[in-house]
């Protein structure tokens, strides 16, 4: 029994989820629009403004994947409404960021500045050259971008 999957998701308003047939899932708010193709042996079903998924067989495959597609399709409903946010914080003498365009120049004591480019969908800030701000509506991309940028120098 999952306890995930079986809980119900409630859709804000200003957000709408359209269900294709062909299992794929489009959620469209004010922060974005995310898109999602989930697995064949799951239904999933949109009463109102309540998502509900259930599997129809008890395999161990399907049991696996309920409630992943539950959190995942859950977290896309969060992400468009709300977005997510990762506040970095770089430590060192002398590190810092700076933003130029679509690119974010890390220096961080190495003999050569490191330049990322920003993925599309993702909004990147700098307050202070000590921090860094990754914020977006895909949960996944704010994750890995965020952990792309630790890397270089982990606290």
């Amino acid at each position: 029994m999952s306890r995930i999957g079986n809980k119900v998701i409630q859709v804000p308003a200003g957000v709408t989820v359209t269900l294709s047939p062909e299992n794929y899932a489009v959620v469209k708010g004010p922060k974005g629009q995310l898109e999602f193709q989930f697995n064949q042996s799951l239904d999933i079903k949109m009463e109102g403004a309540d998502i509900t998924i259930s599997r129809p067989n008890n395999e161990i495959f399907t049991r696996k994947i309920h409630g992943t597609t539950r959190a995942l399709l859950a977290n896309m409903i969060i992400g468009v409404s709300t977005g997510f946010k990762k506040q970095l914080e770089i430590r060192g003498v002398g590190y810092r960021a700076s933003l130029t365009g679509n690119v974010v120049n890390l220096s961080l004591g190495y003999s050569h500045p490191i330049e990322l480019e920003i993925p599309a969908g993702l909004k990147v800030t700098i307050p202070k050259n000590t921090d860094v701000i990754v914020e977006g509506a895909d949960k996944q991309l704010v994750g890995e971008f965020s952990a792309k940028i630790r890397s270089f120098r982990k606290p």
